[in-house]
């Protein structure tokens, strides 16, 4: 068994404190900044401590995207099945929008596109990163309209993920501001896709 796997619950508690300290670092010093020794430092072990979890720098920023996307999926699923039970598909909408109100992630995130853009190795765990995202949303756009195909259930996936990753600049005012009529139509647009309205 695998030190990333966290085979005793000591292995997973060290790993989920390692991911901590890199999220510290990434959001607080950027991209450039993210080497395994300043992940050490912050977390306050030895160099060979952090490259038993994570051998190498993108190992750890795909585990760190990883961790992300199941926390945003755990969440999602459990408004999925608010929805499925009466509250509406915007309860749900507004799950993933909830994501724009969180600095932390915003961060996050800017910091991970910026590094991406001059790092293949990042680049990498980033595509695979969304490449899941687009997957799950694929499959509730096929189950709420199963008479999409699987390739137009994808676009619409992928053109959602577009729309969310986009408009949490705007949102969260790093390049605009929030407005009432934008985030309206913003909302329009992605229930549309995700039902599988004819014109989102």
């Amino acid at each position: 068994m695998s030190a990333a796997a966290g085979p005793t619950p000591k292995g997973r508690e060290r790993r989920t404190a390692l991911l901590d300290a890199a999220e510290r670092v990434l959001t607080s010093s950027g991209g450039a900044e993210l080497t395994l020794r300043a992940v050490a430092e912050e977390a306050g072990v030895r160099l060979g401590h952090l490259q038993y979890y994570f051998p190498a720098r993108s190992a750890l920023l795909s585990a760190l995207l990883d961790r992300v996307l199941a926390s945003s999926l755990e969440r999602v699923t459990g408004l999925a099945l608010a929805s499925a039970d009466g509250a509406g598909h915007g309860a749900l909408l507004d799950g993933v929008l909830s994501d724009h109100d969180d600095p932390r992630l915003v961060r996050l995130f800017t910091q991970v596109w910026a590094l991406a853009a001059h790092d293949e190795e990042a680049a990498a765990a980033v595509r695979a990163f969304y490449g899941q995202y687009a997957a799950h949303v694929a499959a509730f756009v096929r189950e709420h309209a199963p008479d999409l195909s699987a390739a137009e259930a994808h676009d619409r996936a992928e053109v959602f993920v577009m729309l969310m990753e986009g408009s949490s600049l705007f949102r969260s005012g790093i390049t605009g501001r929030r407005t009432a009529g934008a985030d309206a139509r913003l909302r329009e647009t992605a229930l549309a896709l995700l039902l599988g309205a004819t014109r989102p």
